[in-house]
């Protein structure tokens, strides 16, 4: 009996449904899993479909030969609307159901889209590799550096195609500033910069507890949480600001940017990580996690500074968000709008400090759309065996390493990752895992 299985039975969670109804990893081959031949329909389902699961699932449906026949959500009132839009697309009528795992019996959906709160992706995941599903699953990896190792582990068990929805993976000028990068114009490179300013974000206002609406399932929704009251700031989009749920901008927005200063440095893990920040711009909202922050990531040589903040646009080089490499001869800034090298002067030739002139190429715009590009690396990779754009071991690395300016920020001081874990702190060490509310359990692998 799969590890699934014996999960669904033990906790025998009260079903509400319908009658109605991851640069390129080069070693991240999924050689134990036959291609779906290119002219076979792919069947999907979605799971948590409020916000980015149907963003995916509208730019998945692009792809030629796909079709989603089942919608989840807890709240019934988001999956009914989800199931009008596809047939107002000109999909059929999906199926809809409450609880993700009565859908992941169904035999004919090839793969699922996990769009749920963070705190969900590992089970979600889990569950749909052991029900033999291909999975897209939203950023980030999950809530907890242990998930995301489980959530590895599993991926790597199992064989199947597992993308990320790290999207700027697939973004043509992120890889060709990523080359320029490689190429080595820019020197010694001591320094890189992420960063992430939201303006957009305001303060999160105060609201008292309150019943669950109607159509919505709390309890599924908390899953392995923490049990607490319903209250409006916790549901849906707001569950970004709470820990129990999610890490903040630094797991929100810093998976996407992080990323890509480890591709552009070819790194993985840092040595160690100190952090500071605090609820500065808006101390009386209803939000648990910082809207200031700043992180130092020491690696073998260089440093990784990531800042993030909320209520404000000026960031850095006067960019909302991105990732600058600072070289010896210049520095490369990449955002979502395209990117540019600012080149140091040219030095007098005679002086030992000199350095070579840097040949700064074209700024390159952004063009298209890297969403749908990412879909269909997705696709690609389940009916034909290319290689992902943002696989698992991709998010893995990104998610930790954001979680770790997370834990460094709770500390409240500079931890030392050593194999795994923090070294010689049990405080740290114990931020490494999460709690699972019972029935819940941490998947094993």
């Amino acid at each position: 009996m799969s590890h699934s299985r014996r999960r669904f039975i033990k906790h025998a969670a009260t079903v509400v449904s319908s009658v109605a109804i991851l640069p390129v990893i080069p070693s991240l081959r999924f050689l134990h899993t036959a291609p779906v031949a290119p002219s076979d329909t792919l069947l999907f389902g979605v799971i948590g479909c409020n916000g980015m699961g149907f963003s995916d699932t509208r730019s998945l449906l692009k792809n030629p030969n796909t079709q989603c026949i089942a919608v989840c959500d807890v709240d019934t009132n988001v999956s009914d609307r989800r199931a009008k839009n596809l047939v107002e697309m000109g999909g059929p009528a999906p199926q809809i159901y409450g609880d993700y795992r009565q859908m992941l019996e169904n035999k004919d959906l090839d793969f699922v889209v996990i769009g749920t709160p963070d705190h969900w992706h590992c089970l979600n995941l889990v569950d749909a590799l052991e029900a033999g599903k291909h999975v897209y699953v939203e950023k980030p990896l999950a809530n907890s550096i242990h998930e995301c190792d489980v959530m590895l582990r599993a991926a790597t068990h199992h064989g199947k195609v597992v993308q990320m929805g790290q999207w700027q993976r697939s973004g043509p000028h992120w890889q060709n500033a990523i080359e320029f990068v490689h190429s080595g114009a820019l020197g010694k490179i001591r320094t890189v910069k992420t960063w992430a300013y939201q303006g957009w974000m305001k303060p999160v206002p105060m609201y008292a507890d309150e019943a669950a609406p109607d159509g919505v399932n709390y309890d599924m929704w908390l899953g392995p949480a923490a049990s607490r009251p319903f209250n409006r700031n916790r549901f849906h989009f707001n569950f970004r600001w709470f820990w129990d749920y999610a890490g903040g901008l630094m797991t929100d927005w810093g998976v996407h940017i992080i990323d890509f200063a480890l591709y552009g440095m070819k790194a993985t893990y840092p040595k160690s990580v100190m952090a500071s920040g605090g609820k500065f711009a808006y101390p009386d909202d209803a939000s648990e996690t910082p809207d200031t922050l700043q992180a130092v990531y020491e690696f073998d040589d260089f440093t990784m500074l990531w800042e993030h903040a909320t209520g404000i646009d000026l960031g850095p080089y006067g960019r909302t968000h991105g990732v600058a490499f600072i070289g010896n001869n210049g520095t490369a800034i990449i955002d979502r709008g395209g990117w540019e090298v600012i080149p140091e002067e040219e030095y007098d030739p005679d002086l030992e400090a000199s350095v070579p002139k840097l040949i700064v190429p074209d700024p390159t715009p952004r063009s298209g759309n890297d969403l749908d590009r990412h879909t269909k690396n997705f696709i690609s990779a389940i009916t034909t065996g290319e290689e992902l754009n943002g696989g698992i071991k991709v998010g893995h690395s990104a998610a930790v390493v954001a979680h770790m300016g997370n834990v460094a920020f709770k500390t409240g001081r500079k931890v030392h990752w050593e194999n795994g874990s923090f070294r010689n702190d049990k405080e740290a060490n114990a931020l490494l895992t999460p709690t699972y509310r019972s029935p819940w359990s941490l998947p094993n692998y």
